[in-house]
């Protein structure tokens, strides 16, 4: 972009009251989303990078280049030394209402190690939140699902290791269940500057408000079902065809077209071609789970949904998104309850967010960082009146 004050966007009426789409309002230096290629972190395809260790994928977004191997063993090291709760944390997450949907467990939760243990300092706090919320998603699991007191952590077996260590999911398998959530984790770390989660954390972190209560904001807004909660729609979707048969699954797909039904984990507001995270974790399907029956059905998904919706112009990206697969390989896995895959999305989502927020309270405009966001609100035409009570 040049120096110039060149005019990116004209506003119409008509744009107005659309949640701000494609308004640009910032600069955003750790990812973007390509309609082909799909997400990229600081320049690297997805596609490309999808094997990195969960820490590697973090210091790229953090520090904008690739570690080399002593810089990621420091990283690692560091993450370690960061990563002990305050067990007056998970004790009050032991007192949280049952009834309480995960995600309104982690917003508690990241306020509680706000409460606890915050510095005001932005860097050291969002190091602190990446390396303590896998011990914090971990306690959810295990208080509100029952399946027992936290399991100790052991931050040396490494971050999604020791998370899996954590869960301790009864019944799990945890070689599939670690090769699962180390890709889920790289894949959902980030998504561009304005997705609704990462916006709504840098709105409140441009307030000066601190690390833990801005990620609280965004896992509010992560929280919502047109947002991160669209893996678990994706499933209880998935559930619904009850069929394996390709050709019965596309007679199944017809009849929910035309009784105007969704058809969930299909379509994106940028990409133009099948989302590289959905074909990795298709990819990973076939290793982990190829004769689970809803994989099956997934993959017969894939091929006959892409066919129908082709055959509406009006559609723009009829192929598959992330969330059309990753909750079904949760499944797989053990992982069965889908209230809790928007906790998983958000546990990686932070890292990513945490790495903007960096950016613009510390790095951008010469380290003033960004000002306050402040958008304008046209009045409506409202008549002039006198109160006269």
């Amino acid at each position: 972009m040049s120096d110039t004050n060149e005019v990116l966007f004209t506003i119409t009426r008509d744009k107005l009251n659309t949640g701000l789409r494609s308004f640009p309002v910032g600069t955003v230096r750790t990812s973007f989303v390509d309609p082909i290629e799909g997400l990229h972190y600081v320049g690297y395809p997805i596609s490309q990078i999808w094997h990195l260790d969960p820490e590697a994928a973090v210091y790229l977004l953090l520090h904008k280049e690739l570690p080399t191997d002593a810089q990621l063993a420091d990283f690692k090291a560091d993450l370690v030394a960061r990563s002990a709760v305050d067990p007056a944390v998970l004790d009050m997450l032991s007192h949280l209402p049952r009834q309480g949907h995960p995600m309104e467990w982690l917003i508690a939760g990241l306020n509680l190690m706000g409460m606890t243990g915050k510095t005001d300092d932005y860097i050291e706090d969002g190091l602190n939140a990446i390396a303590r919320l896998p011990t914090i998603v971990a306690a959810i699991y295990r208080i509100r699902s029952g399946w027992g007191a936290p399991i100790p952590s052991e931050p040396e077996r490494g971050l999604i290791e020791n998370f899996v260590h954590m869960l301790g999911v009864p019944g799990g398998n945890a070689d599939n269940l670690t090769r699962l959530l180390r890709v889920f984790y790289v894949l959902h770390l980030d998504h561009g500057g304005g997705n609704l989660s990462t916006f709504a954390a840098k709105a409140v972190a441009s307030t000066l408000s601190d690390t833990y209560a801005s990620l609280g904001a965004g896992m509010a807004g992560l929280y919502g079902p047109r947002h991160g909660r669209a893996n678990q729609d994706c499933l209880n979707f998935l559930k619904r065809v009850g069929t394996t048969d390709p050709d019965e699954v596309e007679a199944w797909i017809r009849q929910a077209l035309a009784n105007k039904e969704l058809i969930f984990g299909f379509g994106h507001a940028v990409l133009r071609a099948e989302d590289p995270r959905a074909t990795i974790q298709y990819g990973l399907g076939q290793d982990i789970c190829p004769d689970d029956p809803l994989f099956k059905t997934a993959l017969a998904m894939r091929e006959r949904a892409v066919k129908v919706l082709k055959e509406n112009p009006k559609i723009s990206n009829p192929y598959p998104n992330v969330d059309a697969i990753s909750g079904t390989l949760l499944q797989a896995v053990g992982l069965d309850d889908s209230d809790y895959y928007t906790v998983l999305f958000g546990l990686s989502r932070c890292s990513g967010i945490t790495a903007q927020i960096i950016d613009e309270r510390v790095n951008f405009r010469n380290g003033k960082g960004v000002a306050i966001y402040r958008c304008k609100y046209i009045t409506e035409d409202q008549p002039r009146r006198d109160y006269k009570g």
